[in-house]
């Protein structure tokens, strides 16, 4: 287990994190979100101790982090970071080197890996000669082929492709099933919601949100209604409580209510001739949550 305490970072008068706390449990996937700047990235070095924290601390199953847990670590940087001139198999092999692993442990796993990920290339090219996309799938292999049990993947799906962006979700869960901690960051929240069991929301360096992904939703309330009926959206107006009304691209009604309680009077009313094709009262999705919290404004 991933324990993380009250971290806080100043850089001279910036508050870059304050008061920040998780724990992330074996076989568990929590997503980082907040805008840039938001401490995110600082959070995640002081993990790696790449920085070092005001106050604070940072455990692993109640210890304080070491070499030797460093090693169990899988890190996928931001700022990518390959050696062009060197072949996909050397590189792999090179980052497996630093956390401990065997040449031979490594070389039987790097065909299967390729072919996992879909690269495009002999695990004898250079770096240099693959596509930024299969750059990426290389790297990611260098933080996933020595089976860490704790991932911390900075804005993994960034510049992918949704076929490659699938390939990534694949290689999540499949690290996941088999008990890694997992803990990446994203802006967007539709990988988030698909991914995770949990979340932190940073704003200017504090958390504004911290639970399991649906107990978050719901906190905000029912308040979106989608309605296929007969009721216009004139009639959808004039009851209690309706904000406003809109229509999706399937020609749905989605109407946006200020308390959940108030969809059960549209609910009596659209189907008080019986069946009606859709009636769905939802909370408000990530990203509709992440711009209400962080303000439309600065996002």
């Amino acid at each position: 287990m991933l324990e993380v305490k009250n971290l806080r970072k100043t850089f001279g008068d910036l508050t870059a994190v304050e008061d920040v706390s998780f724990t992330i449990r074996p076989g568990e996937i929590m997503g980082l979100i907040g805008q840039n700047g938001a401490g995110k990235t600082t959070t995640f070095r002081i993990i790696l101790d790449l920085l070092t924290a005001d106050q604070g601390e940072v455990l692993w199953e109640n210890q304080h982090l070491s070499k030797k847990i460093f090693n169990k670590i899988g890190y996928l940087p931001e700022e990518r970071g390959l050696y062009p001139k060197v072949s996909i198999e050397n590189q792999i092999l090179y980052f497996a080197q630093l956390r401990g692993k065997k040449k031979s442990e490594i070389s039987p796993l790097i065909d299967d890996w390729l072919k996992k990920f879909d690269v495009k290339g002999k695990k004898t090219d250079k770096v240099k000669t693959l596509s930024k996309g299969n750059q990426q799938k290389v790297q990611l292999i260098c933080t996933l082929i020595h089976e860490p049990e704790l991932i911390i993947l900075d804005e993994p799906f960034s510049g992918l492709d949704p076929v490659n962006a699938e390939l990534l979700e694949e290689g999540i869960r499949e690290a996941q099933s088999k008990g890694a901690r997992i803990i990446f960051s994203s802006h967007n929240m539709n990988n988030v919601e698909e991914l995770c069991d949990s979340l932190i929301m940073l704003k200017n360096g504090r958390q504004v949100l911290n639970g399991a992904v649906r107990d978050i939703r719901e906190q905000f309330g029912r308040t979106k209604l989608f309605l296929e009926s007969d009721l216009s959206r004139e009639a959808l107006l004039e009851f209690p409580g309706v904000q406003r009304v809109e229509k999706n691209r399937d020609g749905i009604d989605i109407v946006y209510l200020t308390q959940a309680e108030e969809g059960k009077a549209i609910f009596e009313a659209a189907t008080r001739n019986g069946y009606i094709p859709t009636f769905s009262q939802q909370p408000p999705t990530l990203e509709e949550i992440f711009k209400r919290m962080a303000g439309e404004r600065n996002e």
